[in-house]
């Protein structure tokens, strides 16, 4: 017998034996009891609804699912969340079985609908968990939570026929509460998604760079002796003209005006005590000058401030602050063709939707910590374009900017790029990040996001992303610490090229529902990182991912390996650099043990799987680029604070 041939015998005895221990049943009066929501993996609506929720009073009815192959009880704000991924045919491969599930029972709880058609409690104390099974649901009512319409469920029939009496609806057992909806493919999402969001930030600004039609009405100089005088005397739907010269300016522009100026010899200097320019009114537009003489204050004054509801320090700390504009109620306005040089904000957006800024220029704090925003909308949908932003601390900062679309900028030397705060359906887009802490950083359970065709290199971070159903595609991400940071939920990762990092990707969700696929992640010195004791199988549609150039064969041509690779496995690793590492990783006694490990679900492996390695790049001109310039040195990691290189 051959040492190989030994070896795997052994193993066998090993391993039949440890499938024997794994295999056996559970006592039959063993009985799972629910556990807190907050100890369980949530998922499901985004951090916003949560606090508008908590704020208000209102309910979110919830699930919570014992899985046979995961350590942790998963979670769901909302029934029909989780009556999704239980359909979802790929939860079993990745969850195992449910053996339980529990649900919200409003049984005794006396629920009743406010205006907004929320759901309070009277008797918020007598709410308890209910076997789903033994449940009945009330459906299609007019009851709803900050997330949508909501689906309640009861543990006495009386209850819920007496609910749907009073909110509509109708009352249902578990099998009949609703089949998940065919998830359509990553790219038609993706698609789909960019095209509206496009679309809708074209039209946004078409309509904006119209307000740089208006007629000159009024020429500072000439008809009024300042620019306030001036914006006192325009009428409305003109502009003001400001030639080259300085002038001091702390105003606040409550028409609908264009004030135009000729480009950085026109100067307004707010001499450092405060915001220099606030646009109060839809249809405004600021174009063609630069600002000066920015206050310093970053944080907003109390009693100047309109901040209510849950996140009124938020937009106390964050929109209050010195800037150089402020816009506020100003729908459809525009900044363009406007330099900055800013110690706090430089473009502030509340309450404005389908604002534009558009080439703005901004040169914030060479010292991040000292300095604050590039762009900061908050409570608004707004186009933010074709800018820099140089120092200071984020980029562009969003707080509950829903369906923004920020695209085609350049960041440089900050804390962050981009950074997203309670905002979803964002399109984040051809963006040039360099010298960061991290470039993109998506945080506070966002869903829907877009993030397209960015360029992140020479950073600490690449692209951090947390929240759900987002996708995240067409990225590259070289020279940083860790490249890429997963820790969303029910998200597509496809098409990146992720290049001479010390980390390719960080896997750190706990709940192992995103798909990794037809990326290029190749002279990492780590490829990929979990550390979180869970199997992520990494491919889609038979096919995996680059890595470069993983053993193995390709005996019918199709451009794949015919044999698995795990990139978190050293053995595995050290084989894309040695031949023997490379002939023992494909030895009997190594394939039995990795085919015993996917059968028996106790000794399944943590780590990551590509059951389809590609022999060659996805995307091969861009992975040539990249590689090149890592190859070249024109690539190569920087500290935040230090030399750029």
């Amino acid at each position: 017998m051959r040492v190989s041939e030994a070896a795997g015998a052994a193993l066998l005895v090993v391993l039949l034996g440890a499938a024997t221990a794994f295999a056996a049943s559970p006592a039959p009066d063993r009985q799972l009891s629910p556990v807190s929501f907050g100890d369980t993996l949530a998922t499901g609506m985004t951090g916003v609804d949560v606090q508008v929720a908590r704020a208000g009073g209102y309910e979110i009815p919830q699930a919570q699912v014992f899985y046979s192959q995961f350590r942790f009880v998963v979670g769901y704000y909302g029934i029909a969340t989780a009556t999704d991924a239980l359909a979802d045919e790929t939860t079993v491969d990745r969850f195992g079985q449910s053996l339980a599930i529990f649900v919200t029972d409003y049984s005794g709880t006396d629920p009743e609908l406010t205006d907004g058609d929320f759901v309070t409690l009277r008797n918020e104390g007598y709410r308890r968990w209910v076997a789903a099974r033994e449940a009945v649901f009330v459906v299609d009512s007019r009851a709803r939570t900050p997330g949508g319409p909501a689906i309640l469920p009861f543990s006495d029939r009386a209850d819920a026929t007496a609910f749907a009496e009073r909110a509509g609806g109708r009352v249902v057992g578990w099998d009949e509460v609703g089949e998940a909806a065919d998830t359509p493919p990553w790219d038609a999402v993706l698609a789909e998604r960019t095209a509206n969001r496009t679309g809708w930030a074209d039209a946004a600004v078409d309509r904006a760079r119209g307000l740089l039609d208006r007629p000159v009405s009024v020429t500072v100089g000439e008809d009024a002796p300042t620019l306030g005088a001036a914006v006192a005397a325009a009428p409305p739907n003109t502009t003001v003209r400001v030639p080259p010269g300085t002038y001091e300016v702390d105003l606040e522009v409550e028409k609908p005006l264009t004030i135009r100026g000729e480009g950085d010899a026109t100067v307004l200097d707010g001499g450092g005590t405060g915001t220099v320019l606030t646009l109060a009114h839809p249809r405004t537009a600021l174009a063609n000058l630069r600002i000066t003489g920015v206050g310093d204050r970053d944080i907003g004054n109390a009693s100047a401030a309109n901040a209510t509801g849950w996140d009124a320090r938020i937009q106390l700390s964050y929109g209050y602050g010195d800037a150089a504009v402020r816009l506020a109620d100003a729908t459809g306005a525009l900044v363009t063709n406007v330099s900055v040089r800013t110690p706090a904000n430089g473009v502030v957006l509340l309450e404005s939707d389908g604002a534009v800024v558009d080439g703005l220029r901004v040169q914030g704090a060479e010292d991040w910590v000292e300095g604050f925003m590039g762009a900061l909308p908050m409570h608004s949908r707004v186009v933010i374009q074709d800018s820099t932003f140089r120092d200071g601390r984020d980029g562009v900062y969003t707080h509950r900017a829903d369906g923004s679309v920020i695209r085609n900028n350049s960041m440089a030397s900050e804390r962050f790029g981009v950074h997203e705060m309670y905002t979803s359906d964002l399109l984040i887009a051809g963006n040039r990040i360099r010298d960061t802490q991290v470039g993109i950083i998506l945080m506070t359970r966002p869903l829907g996001n877009v993030v397209l065709g960015n360029d992140v290199r020479n950073s600490d971070g690449g692209i951090y992303t947390a929240g759900g159903a987002s996708v995240v595609a067409r990225n590259v991400v070289a020279g940083t610490e860790v490249g890429m940071a997963i820790g969303t939920t029910r998200s597509a990762y496809a098409e990146n090229t992720i290049v001479g990092n010390d980390l390719g990707i960080r896997e750190d969700s706990l709940l192992p529902t995103n798909e990794v696929f037809a990326s290029d992640l190749v002279d990492n010195d780590r490829p990929v990182d979990t550390g979180r004791g869970v199997l992520l199988v990494w491919a889609r549609d038979g096919a995996g991912n680059y890595w470069g150039d993983v053993p193995g064969l390709d005996r019918d041509g199709d451009g794949i390996v015919e044999r698995g690779f795990r990139p978190t496995n050293p053995l595995d690793r050290s084989a894309l650099a040695s031949r023997g590492p490379a002939l023992l990783a494909r030895s009997p006694a190594v394939s039995l043990g990795r085919a015993f490990q996917g059968a028996v679900p106790g000794l399944r492996p943590s780590g990551v799987l590509d059951p389809a390695p590609r022999t060659g790049p996805v995307r091969p001109e861009v992975f040539e680029d990249v590689y090149s310039a890592v190859r070249n040195g024109s690539v190569a990691q920087t500290r935040v604070g230090g030399a750029s290189s």
